[in-house]
């Protein structure tokens, strides 16, 4: 196998622009996507870094159904509210395009045209689910029932997000239509398929002999067991309106299945990028001395070269497209490289449980950066500690404050600031002399060295745990050295050691401001401009003499805030409120009473009454006991709320009466009317009162 690559290629899922995405989606593809592509640029690397909207498939209208809207107008939402996101969180893509551009609608075409003309796919008419009241066939996300494999009852036609399992629509128990509701019927459709079984000899020899070795255990068991289960041809499009057209002649209404298009979407958005350099309409995410002068061709070698490196980076739910289906098609077309590797990641929970948009359990990446604009960082540190690189892992909220205070705080900015402030006291802000090191200083300095490859041998190998865990340690090594010659105890007698002391204690600084790079972008910045130290190049670390004495330091400030308990069980409970009111939203009300008539209604008489006294009743949990003036009188009402509201705040409160309710006696009092109130879907009462106050005895009509 090649390993000695001349330029990289690197892709991380692209999301669908259906919805806002959750940091689960940031731990899963974008985050250790792009801590690989900022190391590889710090070596110097030939490297492109691409994603973009994933803006087809059924997601998108059915979407633009919930909203009132359009399809247009919700890509057009979510792809700005996605882009922006990532970005703010430091994700460094070359480019993020969208699969609605016409260059990408083109590049689909060609490839699908190419394995068209080359007799590679197949025509096949099917019996597909077809909605007889939408009167339309209904693509797989169209379709719901239960999973056969786990019971969950609402699983798609294409995959049970429960349980993860890829389906068929056939495969469903009780399938039901999303349009209607109602069960589909079986008709004829025709299809264009790409026959995967004829695959099987060149995938087991590409991925199950030549990548056993070097691709993740999760990624390849996943490969094998479908491998080893036999292939089945696979319907290439489908009958949508929402999509790219078909290429050929006679197929209205047909269009290409969005697992054909979208990961050809990593191939459009190269085409774009360079297109766009070529136009001088956009430059690369970081300088790059391999182009001076961009052509809109320069694409090709990055997708049909075999020196160049493919590597997508995605979650364990699309490992069969892009280990299976997309390469077929990259090796059918005869034109394209397959991928090097393909690190998919497992799912990141949340609290003990699945992270999910639709049920309101998740941290969406723009309410997290609303409530933490200046903390960009501090997410992806702790997503990284915690990354589900071989198996599900989980965000804790406690877990975030901890990481943050006791490793970022107390150890990486604790030492930081320091060697800063004990810099700035003996030596004028500026890096002291170190005449000779001691035997302490020499072991420091060893080890030092050591960091920079076991950081990188971590991120070439896609371990960025353990990664992360080498960059925090180095930080520990300069905490533990401060903390062993305690410098600030040695400028009372000997000024010059401590000179030698704080010199190495910078240079550990400025090697940290260079390899946390591609983990903390922004406090590597923020850690340079401290030290007035600009380089970013990998060779240069592990050096001990980055900083020349005498050199100039600047302003010192903290990297990280302690983030207090507050915080977080504002954090919790926002979490916990949004699952509630996700809940109540999904439950559908109580059905219709009976019909009354007109003249039954107006018999009751409703009325705005003032509560005057309340108290609660003795052996009962639910009565209140409560003195109200109605306008026309003071009377007593027993009222069932009192596991809802105290005595104390009823007290005072105009409330909503039926005043000719006939008396009846409870726990021996007699009561003399009902207190209206609103039975919400979680069966709290809520109080029925005017927006404003008015007299009392006023009509409710």
């Amino acid at each position: 196998m090649t390993t000695d690559y001349k330029r990289y290629m690197v892709t991380a899922a692209l999301p669908y622009a259906n919805g806002p995405k959750h940091v689960g989606h940031l731990a899963g593809a974008y985050l250790p996507a792009d801590v690989y592509v900022r190391y590889l640029r710090q070596q110097g690397k030939n490297v492109i870094f691409v994603s973009g909207s994933d803006e087809h498939g059924t997601a998108i209208p059915n979407q633009a159904l919930k909203e009132n809207t359009t399809p247009q107008t919700i890509i057009d939402k979510y792809h700005v509210l996605i882009r922006d996101c990532l970005a703010k969180l430091g994700v460094s893509f070359d480019i993020y395009h969208r699969t609605s551009e016409p260059i990408h609608h083109q590049t689909s075409q060609e490839i699908f045209l190419t394995l068209y003309k080359k007799g590679l796919l197949t025509e096949e008419t099917s019996e597909q689910y077809f909605d007889e009241e939408a009167n339309a066939f209904l693509a797989d996300r169209y379709i719901i029932g239960t999973c056969p494999k786990c019971g969950h009852t609402n699983a798609y036609g294409d995959q049970c997000e429960k349980c993860g399992s890829t389906l068929s629509p056939k495969e469903l128990i009780n399938p039901r239509s999303t349009l209607s509701g109602k069960p589909p019927v079986l008709k004829p459709t025709k299809h264009w398929y790409l026959p995967l079984q004829q695959y099987e000899p060149w995938l087991k020899e590409w991925i199950l002999e030549s990548h056993k070795n070097d691709w993740k255990p999760n990624v390849y068991g996943q490969c094998k067991s479908w491998i080893d289960a036999g292939l089945q041809p696979r319907a290439m499009t489908r009958d949508l309106d929402w999509g790219i057209k078909v290429p050929l002649p006679h197929t209205e209404g047909k269009v290409l299945y969005v697992w054909f298009d979208a990961p050809i979407g990593y191939i459009s958005a190269t085409r774009a990028l360079f297109k766009e350099l070529s136009e001088g309409k956009k430059e690369f995410a970081t300088p790059r001395s391999a182009f001076s002068n961009p052509q809109v061709d320069d694409w090709k070698p990055y997708w049909q070269h075999t020196d160049t490196k493919l590597v997508h980076f995605i979650g364990k739910d699309n490992i069969v497209f892009h280990c299976l289906i997309f390469p077929i098609m990259l090796h059918a077309s005869g034109e394209y490289i397959v991928p090097a590797n393909v690190p998919a990641n497992e799912f990141m929970n949340l609290e003990g449980d699945k992270m999910s948009t639709s049920r309101g359990w998740s941290i969406e990446m723009h309410e997290y950066l609303e409530d933490f604009p200046t903390k960009p960082d501090e997410l992806r540190y702790t997503l990284l500690t915690n990354l589900p690189e071989t198996k599900d892992s989980e965000f804790t909220w406690k877990d975030f404050q901890a990481k943050n205070n006791n490793e970022l705080v107390a150890i990486f900015g604790n030492f930081v600031n320091r060697a800063l402030v004990l810099t700035q006291k003996h030596f004028e802000n500026r890096v002291p002399v170190a005449d000779t090191w001691q035997e302490v200083d020499r072991k420091v300095i060893d080890e030092l060295k050591l960091f920079p490859e076991r950081i990188a041998e971590s991120i070439k190998a896609y371990r960025f745990r353990e990664a992360t865990a080498y960059l925090i340690d180095l930080a520990r090594l300069g905490n533990k050295y401060l903390t062993e010659t305690e410098p600030w105890k040695l400028a009372k007698t000997d000024l010059p050691r401590v000179g030698a002391v704080l010199n190495l204690a910078l240079q550990i600084a400025a090697n940290l401001s260079i390899v946390a790079e591609p983990f903390l972008p922004f406090t590597s910045k923020k850690l340079s401009e401290v030290l007035n130290f600009s380089s970013k190049n990998w060779s240069d670390a592990g050096n001990p003499s980055l900083l020349k004495a005498n050199h100039q330091l600047g302003e010192a400030k903290l990297l990280f805030e302690k983030m207090e308990d507050e915080v977080i069980e504002n954090q919790l409970k926002k979490l916990n409120d949004k699952k509630k009111g996700m809940e109540l939203a999904a439950t559908p009300a109580e059905p219709a009473k009976p019909e009354v008539s007109f003249d039954e209604f107006s018999k009751m008489d409703i009325r705005i009454a003032k509560i005057l006294k309340a108290e609660r009743v003795e052996k009962s949990k639910k009565l209140l006991k409560l003195q109200v003036d109605t306008g026309m009188d003071v009377r007593t009402v027993m009222s069932g709320i009192a596991e809802y509201f105290t005595p104390e705040e009823m007290i005072g409160k105009q409330v909503t009466i039926l005043v000719n309710l006939a008396p009846r006696k409870i726990m021996g009092v007699e009561s003399q009317g009902m207190i209206l109130m609103a039975s919400d879907k979680d069966g709290k009462l809520r109080m029925l009162q005017p927006s404003e106050a008015v007299a009392q005895g006023s009509k409710v009509s």
